[in-house]
């Protein structure tokens, strides 16, 4: 296989505006607005020469947030921080940052929209 096999996520939300705050906020970044495919879409910024998936915040009709068979684990250079932030965005910690051994650190954090996410971190 010459790529690594997940190329992209997409995050349903049902506010887009709060939850674009709260990624924004949580990630100290801005999301790119795509244009309009029949939903509304804001993509986390990506560059094809890093390592990671790129993906987006989506509004469909049919499809829903929520916690579920999936988690996203977002990188940071220490998830610490952007736990940090969590709550000032509207969000909420569940798991506070731990060691996962020689794979580094996680904490479990729930966004605005009820979808739960990881950050990940080697400190």
């Amino acid at each position: 296989m010459a790529a690594n096999p997940v190329i992209w996520f997409e995050l349903y939300v049902d506010d887009m505006e709060r939850a674009r705050r709260f990624y924004e906020t949580v990630f100290a970044l801005s999301l790119e607005k795509m244009p309009d495919a029949g939903m509304e879409y804001w993509a986390f910024p990506m560059d094809d020469g890093r390592v990671g998936a790129g993906g987006a915040l989506a509004k469909m009709e049919g499809m829903a947030p929520g916690g579920g068979g999936t988690l996203i684990y977002f990188h940071c250079d220490d998830c610490a921080v952007e736990e940090s932030r969590v709550a000032g965005a509207g969000g909420t910690v569940i798991k506070p940052k731990l060691s996962i051994g020689a794979y580094g650190f996680m904490s479990l954090v729930l966004d605005t929209e009820g979808n739960t996410i990881g950050l990940h971190s080697q400190i």
